[in-house]
């Protein structure tokens, strides 16, 4: 069974950092895009970042470009997320996402359909 945990949510004060883990059992990773995305109260599952399978590649929501940086570690078949300047509208449930269906693509996804695998996500809570 394919399990993705996320861990290192928490509340924390706007301006600060924190940095979140994501990982996988039951299937490697190595080859596909892996991504996180957010989901706040009351609105829909947003994109955050997506990395290609060899760390290369990223992608960056418009609202987060330059704050967040993803980073993944195959031999630990895990993806983090560093999150820095954090403000209250970052406020969400974050979730990671494992791609299945790519394999060595050099531009990751960006959408929630296009990710076959999800962690049960972590709250972070940003106050002002």
């Amino acid at each position: 069974q394919v399990q993705l945990a996320e861990s290192g949510g928490r509340l924390v004060q706007a301006g600060s950092s924190l940095r979140l883990s994501c990982s996988a059992s039951g299937r490697t990773f190595g080859m596909n895009a892996m991504a996180w995305f957010r989901q706040g109260p009351g609105k829909e599952r947003e994109f955050v970042a997506a990395i290609n399978w060899r760390g290369g590649g990223t992608e960056y929501g418009v609202s987060v470009k330059g704050r967040f940086v993803i980073s993944r570690d195959n031999a630990k078949n895990s993806v983090y997320l560093q999150m820095n300047s954090l403000k209250p509208e970052d406020t969400a449930v974050y979730f990671c996402a494992g791609d299945a269906k790519l394999l060595r693509t050099v531009v990751p996804p960006t959408r929630v359909g296009q990710y076959e695998y999800w962690g049960q996500g972590t709250q972070v809570t940003v106050s002002s």
